[in-house]
């Protein structure tokens, strides 16, 4: 019981870290969009990866003390349903992979700004869990460009109506849009 309130508190704080990171210049919805991805990793990754030991020796990633060469495939969680997701995790595994590599699809999490969808195909926790559960890792592309032959290549549609923005550059209404990436990581 005790443990479960720390962890909410430890939740309301994040949020409100988030909140004080809006400047007025429409980050809003991006905020809200790490919060989510950070509730998504947090709950992934404290059962998985943060009890793990992990470093580097110039040759492979040392996990808990073992050297490993990971060997990642991607499963584009939206260009499928989640009731072939285990089956198909399950094929990963066999093949010998022990890594589901992933972009997070900002334009469908995000169709209109401020408004959020996670529900079937697009239902990204659900799709951690059931890697998780056929013990592989995740390893995500946040983006916000998704280089997968995506439509507008992950940006919401949105974006395109910004005055002044330009793409994938240094274009200021661009990089304010693009910090959910660095809060994030």
């Amino acid at each position: 019981m005790r443990e479960g309130r720390a962890e909410e508190e430890e939740d309301e704080e994040n949020q409100l870290r988030l909140v004080k990171l809006n400047d007025g210049k429409g980050t809003k919805s991006l905020v809200a969009f790490v919060l989510f991805a950070l509730l998504v990793l947090k709950g992934y990754f404290t059962e998985k990866v943060l009890s793990a030991t992990v470093t580097y020796d110039h040759r492979a990633l040392v996990i808990d003390g073992k050297r490993r060469i990971l060997q990642p495939g991607s499963i584009h969680y939206p260009r499928s349903t989640p009731e072939v997701w285990p089956e198909m995790i399950k094929k990963s595994k066999e093949g010998g992979l022990d890594v589901i590599e992933n972009y997070v699809f900002w334009n469908y999490h995000e169709p209109v700004k401020g408004q959020y969808y996670f529900e079937g195909r697009f239902d990204l926790v659900r799709f951690v869990k059931t890697v998780q559960e056929a013990g592989l890792l995740v390893h995500f592309r946040i983006g916000p460009y998704a280089c997968a032959e995506w439509n507008y290549g992950g940006f919401p549609i949105w974006f395109h109506f910004i005055p002044r923005i330009q793409f994938r550059t240094t274009n200021a209404p661009f990089k304010v849009l693009g910090t959910f990436i660095l809060e994030l990581v």
